[in-house]
């Protein structure tokens, strides 16, 4: 393959129609399973790849040079083969900062609850330190390396501003679940689900239902394969081929 998708479970993702309107060529979604992962990045039989759940920290040993951002972040969605060497960058970060500056989420100051602790969290962090953020609460099932558990969440950060889901509850197929009750936060301001399929999860239509702004994962991954393109091509692409391409899925799916 010279350019695609690699993680585990890849049957939900957007990225081929999302890479082939941003470049000219042909883009691949490969699943791997733990082994698999490890003979592919060990071939390294690619021009540039994307890297999602749950491999974003895992290729890091495989790489020959991180760049300084990715390397602060401990995370790696895009490579690039150059010169016989492999080399890994984070666009998580642009896709993350490129949504809360479109939507207009004020960070500086706030108390933001971020749902899971994977690699897409750790760039979520990174963007919600760099912006100023007063207080970053990480979530997950239980608790441990630096995250609280659900219950002491809502026991103890109940007066949040900003809740991030970067956990996989509610993806596709598992529709019907929601990882928090919103409802029970009564000081929130936003809500951003970086899932994007299906476009609004059941923890999105709750928060609308609550009269919350809610922000689905669409444009950060629309927004990051822009940047991650960009990387692999070497050449700047215009900003608003984000909005465009965006725009453009949100009628494909409303069919």
């Amino acid at each position: 393959m010279e350019y695609g998708l690699i993680g585990e479970k890849l049957g939900h993702s957007y990225s081929k129609p999302i890479h082939e309107k941003l470049a000219d060529y042909s883009y691949e979604i490969n699943p791997l399973t733990r082994d698999d992962f490890h003979n592919f990045m060990e071939a390294r039989d690619f021009k540039a790849i994307n890297v999602t759940i749950p491999y974003k920290s895992d290729v890091i040993p495989y790489l020959d040079e991180i760049d300084e951002h990715a390397k602060q972040i401990g995370a790696v969605n895009t490579i690039v083969h150059k010169n016989g060497r492999l080399v890994g960058y984070n666009t998580d970060y642009s896709g993350f900062l490129y949504t809360l500056v479109h939507n207009c989420v004020e960070i500086q100051g706030k108390k933001v609850i971020v749902l899971g602790n994977g690699g897409g969290a750790k760039a979520i962090i990174a963007v919600l330190n760099d912006l100023k953020a007063k207080d970053i609460v990480i979530v997950k099932k239980t608790s441990g390396n630096g995250a609280i558990s659900y219950e002491e969440c809502f026991h103890s950060h109940s007066n949040a501003n900003l809740i991030i889901n970067t956990s996989p509850v509610g993806m596709y197929p598992n529709v019907d679940e929601r990882p928090i009750d919103v409802s029970l936060y009564k000081n929130c301001e936003a809500v951003i689900d970086i899932i994007y399929n299906p476009l609004k999860t059941k923890l999105l239509l709750q928060a609308e239902e609550l009269g919350i702004k809610a922000i689905n994962g669409l444009e950060m991954l629309v927004a990051q394969a822009k940047y991650a393109v960009e990387f692999f091509l070497e050449k700047k692409l215009d900003e608003a081929v984000i909005d465009e391409i965006y725009n453009d899925i949100l009628i494909e799916k409303s069919k």
